[in-house]
């Protein structure tokens, strides 16, 4: 799914963990609930979303993304 962000626009994204954000155009900054980490992301760059609560995506400046859901593959012994 490719999203447009206008600058300084956010999507709140909720128990995205295994969710792929990938930039195409501009940059965008990434924090998730719980972790003091944040990320920025520039075009080609992605970042998959490690935690389940809430995720914030801002464009630092008209950016367009895209989502694609990876979820760990497992089979039970």
């Amino acid at each position: 799914m490719k999203i447009d962000l206008q600058y300084g626009s956010r999507l709140r994204l909720r128990d995205g963990a295994g969710v792929a954000i990938t930039t195409h155009a501009g940059q965008v900054w990434i924090t998730e609930q719980g972790s003091r980490r944040d990320v920025i992301l520039r075009p080609g760059q992605s970042f998959t979303l490690l935690r389940p609560g809430l995720a914030i995506v801002e464009a630092l400046d008209h950016a367009s993304i895209s989502l694609e859901a990876r979820r760990l593959a497992w089979t039970a012994a």
